[in-house]
């Protein structure tokens, strides 16, 4: 249970400036889901949800 709740650390967090500019480089990039959302330390669904609310893409790994 412990372990859950330290993935879920940032649960509900506002994103902040900075975590917004690597969001923005990483999709740039081309960067997965899955390796953008462990960069930040975000779930994949809020990383997700944010790169769709800025209009940006993420490459999705096959």
């Amino acid at each position: 249970m412990a372990k859950d709740k330290e993935a879920f650390e940032r649960h509900r967090q506002p994103w902040t400036p900075d975590e917004l500019q690597k969001l923005h480089q990483f999709a740039k990039k081309g960067m997965a889901l899955k390796a953008i959302s462990k960069a930040l330390k975000r779930s994949e669904e809020s990383t997700k949800d944010r790169a769709k609310q800025d209009g940006l893409s993420i490459a999705k790994l096959r």
